[in-house]
């Protein structure tokens, strides 16, 4: 079987920034390394991270109460995964007596700050995402109790009277086509509105390179990531709007070999949490079959 693998599959810089300081606190003996949330939405690359000493508290979203023993480790330290966190967050994290570092994605940083000087200016603002991301949820807290998320026509239609200063940004992570669709629709309903397409560069790569396996002869797909990535949740999407049979897998075995032995030629790409030894270990099974 001939393998393609994409040029994007794996890490995102933001997500391997957020994994380098992690470990670098952990290598240095700052025991235990606390993350908001799971560091990385890939299951297997959380369990080699808490043999390091990197240690999950909280919930997926960043907004539950943690509890950490900041009285009895003067060595711990609290992390801010990539996805950022709202300015109460990140006040409450700050207020647990503990040393804080912040590994927020500059590119999530970048949409925080539009958000944050525009809603100064009075702008109310739009984002297109995830209402339970935690991407989105951080955004929101800098929109100061003005921002509205939103994922479709109908949710735009359903608006309430917004004024004349509107700005309207993305989550990072979404598909470009359906936001420029959208930033269209909202500009049908205030002219004024500001768009800004704040879809990072490692998606939109991700999302081309979907496109060109196709163009390369693929026959299928197979998208390696976490269930709760939404990047690659994203990519399987995208690989079925292309008409080709998409295999999402987390790991080499739960590949179905009997289903993809029919193929000549399949493509591999990952999601930006997924380590490059899954997607190694995918494209070898994957290359011995005859």
């Amino acid at each position: 079987m001939k393998v393609i693998r994409a040029k994007s599959a794996g890490f995102c810089w933001g997500v391997e920034r957020a994994i380098d300081i992690a470990r670098e606190y952990a290598q240095k003996g700052r025991h235990p390394v606390y993350t908001d949330g799971p560091l990385i939405h890939n299951r297997q690359m959380m369990e080699v991270l808490t043999g390091e000493g990197i240690r999950e508290v909280g919930d997926y979203s960043s907004q539950a109460q943690l509890e950490v023993a900041k009285a009895t480790d003067d060595h711990a330290v609290m992390v801010v995964r990539a996805h950022g966190i709202s300015p109460e967050r990140r006040a409450y994290l700050k207020s647990l007596g503990m040393e804080f570092r912040d590994a927020t994605c500059p590119d999530v940083g970048i949409i925080a700050g539009k958000v944050r000087m525009h809603a100064k200016k009075g702008f109310k603002t739009v984002i297109f995402g995830d209402p339970k991301h935690p991407e989105v949820i951080g955004l929101l807290g800098y929109a100061e109790g003005q921002g509205h998320v939103i994922t479709s026509v109908a949710e735009i239609d359903a608006l309430p009277e917004l004024g004349a200063q509107v700005c309207m940004v993305s989550q990072s992570t979404m598909f470009t086509d359906e936001f420029e669709k959208l930033a269209a629709h909202l500009k049908k309903h205030v002219p004024s509105a500001l768009i800004f397409d704040t879809i990072c560069g490692a998606t939109k790569d991700r999302q081309a390179d979907v496109v060109e396996l196709r163009r390369q002869g693929c026959e299928a797909i197979v998208v390696i990531g976490g269930r709760h990535s939404a990047n690659t949740v994203k990519l399987a999407k995208l690989v079925e709007l292309q008409g080709l049979p998409c295999f999402h897998v987390e790991t080499a075995s739960e590949l179905d070999f009997k289903a993809i032995a029919r193929y000549q030629v399949v493509g591999v790409t990952a999601g930006a949490s997924t380590p490059a030894f899954l997607i190694d270990e995918v494209c070898q099974r994957l290359e011995a079959l005859v």
